[in-house]
């Protein structure tokens, strides 16, 4: 798989994280820990510098590996970093994967995530051959099963004691794309 990956829609821009990144996914985090944090264990009151380099350090290997393609997601007028997303938990024998996109605070409410997840669910079916992409959501995430609902997606239900947040099971909805939906 090639390892400088670039998705646009004209709009966002998505692209395989840097070193250079390290400092733009410490502030957007930092920036949105009130409203991430309750959905997310990664996102947490104590988030630091560190945990962004260790990760983006980390994700050469697993894009290597084709076991997770994580993008740094920029504004494709100016370059401004606005967030994560990425395709994870490929399981390429089933040819599916876990869908998952964040924004950060001052950024939301404008797309940016429903456009990222359209082209993250065309690169898995067009380039990774896969047959699904599933969204996995905390009951209560009412901004991100917009997103889902905008991009398609298909409520398949909600999955009891499916995902841990904050050290406690936690109930999901699954929302599903596969590749006819995209047409």
């Amino acid at each position: 798989m090639e390892k400088d990956i670039r998705l646009t829609d004209g709009i966002v821009t998505l692209r395989p994280y840097q070193v250079s990144d390290i400092d733009s996914l410490y502030e957007a985090v930092r920036e949105s820990i009130p409203e991430i944090s309750v959905w997310m264990d990664w996102c947490h009151a104590d988030y630091s510098i560190e945990e962004s380099r260790a990760w983006i350090e980390s994700q050469p290997e697993k894009l290597g590996k084709g076991t997770d393609y994580n993008f740094a997601i920029f504004d494709s007028s100016n370059g401004s970093y606005l967030g994560g997303c990425g395709l994870n938990d490929i399981d390429y024998s089933n040819r599916v994967a876990n869908l998952g996109y964040w924004v950060k605070t001052s950024q939301t409410r404008k797309g940016i995530a429903t456009a990222v997840t359209l082209l993250l669910a065309r690169f898995a079916f067009d380039e990774l051959k896969l047959n699904r992409v599933e969204i996995v959501i905390v009951v209560g995430n009412i901004a991100s099963e917009r997103v889902a609902e905008k991009t398609g997606a298909t409520k398949e239900g909600v999955l009891r004691n499916r995902l841990m947040v904050n050290g406690n099971p936690s109930d999901a909805t699954m929302f599903s794309l596969i590749p006819r939906d995209l047409v």
